[in-house]
């Protein structure tokens, strides 16, 4: 083995141990929630699945209504009892291709983690939430959830001011939908950063930086 081929090794194996290294440290470290005086009257929840986390919103109140933007009629089986709507973002071909882990082929994980594929948010109807270890409350101000209303509208595109749906039979159940997003996912940049940057933008507790989901629901207990 010749003495190019020896540094571009070690070189690789020191950008994965510094990778691994920020991985493990960076999310430990928090920003903390910003003080403020107006009253807190607006529930949303931050909610994982073990791996991905999801900003979970009220569909509709005085603030904000999300079914301007988001259409029941994407989704499999469509309800009127719905009123919540959890919005996570992320690689679309891992979304689409990717229901459990079972199902993740190199293909796919390559594409995600180097930043070749394009984005989506992948929404979900719910009724309810119950609190526990994967899913936590944080109330905001209504200047606060303004903020974050701005955050997730600037993550996708519109068209005739709607977000454009993804028309595809990889639901994940009866009420989820995806949709077209901004940006570029890769491994600096997860669905989990994407929430912990929105926590921070309206002023909730947050980790310096993480991709995983773990500290950002222990800094919001």
């Amino acid at each position: 083995m010749n003495k190019t081929i020896k540094k571009i090794i070690i070189g690789i194996i020191s950008i994965l141990i510094a990778y691994i290294l920020l991985v493990i440290l960076l999310p430990h470290i928090g920003v903390r929630a910003e003080t403020v005086q107006k009253i807190k009257e607006i529930n949303i929840y931050i909610k994982s699945n073990g791996v991905h986390t999801d900003i979970v919103l009220p569909l509709k109140n005085k603030y904000y209504n999300w079914t301007t933007k988001f259409k029941q009629k994407h989704t499999p089986k469509p309800s009127d009892n719905m009123k919540l709507i959890a919005i996570g973002w992320g690689d679309q071909g891992f979304y689409l291709n990717t229901p459990t882990w079972s199902d993740l082929t190199i293909k796919t994980a390559c594409t995600a983690a180097f930043g070749l594929g394009t984005t989506a948010l992948h929404t979900t109807y719910y009724q309810n939430l119950k609190e526990d270890g994967n899913c936590v409350k944080i109330t905001l101000t209504p200047e606060q959830y303004n903020t974050l209303c701005n955050y997730i509208i600037a993550s996708a595109p519109q068209k005739n001011g709607e977000f454009i749906n993804i028309k595809t039979n990889a639901n994940y159940g009866n009420h989820d939908a995806f949709y077209k997003a901004n940006g570029t996912y890769h491994v600096f940049k997860t669905c989990n950063t994407w929430t912990n940057n929105a926590l921070k933008v309206c002023g909730q507790n947050a980790c310096l930086w993480t991709v995983t989901d773990k500290q950002i629901l222990i800094k919001n207990q």
